[in-house]
């Protein structure tokens, strides 16, 4: 089978070769975390923040105080690269909840995991389940591993089909949202519940270099087994019978997808909360740059993915300095025009 690595842009008529958008969209990366990281409520100048960055790659000395150099490598650095890698992960999950359901409205919340991380991380936080020996975030982990059993308890009960999936994961979050909610309401006091709702709306406040690396090397894996499978996703784009006629074992590569998806998902939302609309819409602009075939739309999702979170970032921490906005409220401020058009092209073609 010869792969094709050329599509036809949708708006010049053009061929245009997908190693070349790929590394149009790294520099482009590249360049707005370069520039990001040198925004922020801190006065702090250009040549300071880079001074700091080159001393701790080993290029250059540094004369920058401690405060400032914990400032830019500690605080603004690690943040920007998790916005990143959290803009990623949760469009490649967009690319491959649309691709296993069918749905073009299908994302990887889906599945109830934000729902069940939501509900760990405020047991921890409220309850104080654990002693202090949890973190916010491992409890979010745990609360997401649990959600998902249930829904793939409940999916596989009732047949194992995408509807039913998708059944059990609307049953799924409504469960563990209730539970957040009757949590937050009965145990927690104001300043508890402003904190927990800060969280549940998605922060990057709180990003260390250890949320980066883990999260970075989750979605690595996930990446690189979708493009290894990229035939299968192609092939559940037109129906599950279409892809067991193909030759593809059903059941054991849509669940393979599905631990994916959540293993990416749960540990995003364990290190920045629940951040919506991700998922959703940036599939269908990679959709649009690169067109289906997912041994190209799932590295240009990443990379559309992760531009488009660095710079949410950059808006969240800044348009109301000191004061800092949930990332998940920028998304979805972005997100639902993109989901009203999104809906009134479906109509439109249909």
């Amino acid at each position: 089978m010869v792969v094709e690595t050329k599509t036809r842009s949708p708006v010049t008529g053009d061929r245009v070769p997908v190693v070349g958008a790929i590394a149009l969209g790294m520099v482009a990366l590249a360049l707005s975390i370069a520039v990001t990281v040198t925004i922020g409520p801190a006065n702090l100048s250009v040549a300071e923040v880079y001074s700091v960055i080159f001393d701790k790659l080993g290029l250059s000395g540094s004369t920058v105080s401690a405060i400032r150099e914990g400032i830019v490598w500690e605080l603004r650095l690690p943040r920007t690269l998790l916005a990143a890698v959290c803009g990623a992960g949760l469009a490649v999950c967009g690319v491959i909840m649309q691709s296993l359901l069918r749905n073009p409205l299908a994302d990887p919340f889906v599945l109830g995991i934000s729902s069940g991380a939501s509900t760990g991380a405020v047991m921890i936080a409220v309850l104080g389940i654990g002693g202090g020996a949890i973190s916010l975030s491992g409890g979010a982990f745990l609360g997401a591993l649990v959600s998902f059993g249930l829904v793939l308890l409940l999916a596989t009960g009732a047949g194992g089909g995408t509807s039913r999936i998708v059944l059990a994961g609307v049953a799924g979050t409504q469960l563990f949202s209730a539970l957040t909610s009757f949590i937050v309401i009965s145990s927690a006091d104001a300043e508890r519940t402003r904190g927990v709702l800060f969280w549940l709306l998605g922060s990057l406040a709180g990003a260390a270099w250890s949320d980066v690396i883990l999260c970075g090397a989750v979605c690595v894996l996930g990446i690189a087994v979708c493009l290894l499978k990229a035939s299968a996703l192609d092939a559940f784009t037109f129906g599950s019978s279409t892809a067991a006629t193909l030759g593809i074992a059903v059941g054991r590569t849509r669940l393979m997808f599905l631990v994916v998806t959540a293993l990416i998902t749960a540990v995003l939302v364990s290190a920045a909360g629940a951040i919506g609309f991700v998922g959703l819409v940036l599939p269908h602009a990679a959709r649009f740059l690169i067109g289906p075939r997912h041994s190209r739309l799932v590295p240009v999702a990443a990379v559309v993915g992760a531009v488009f979170m660095v710079w949410v970032d950059a808006v969240a921490r800044t348009v109301f300095a000191p004061q800092e906005v949930p990332v998940g409220v920028v998304t979805a401020l972005i997100g639902v025009p993109a989901f009203a058009l999104i809906l009134f092209r479906m109509r439109s073609t249909q």
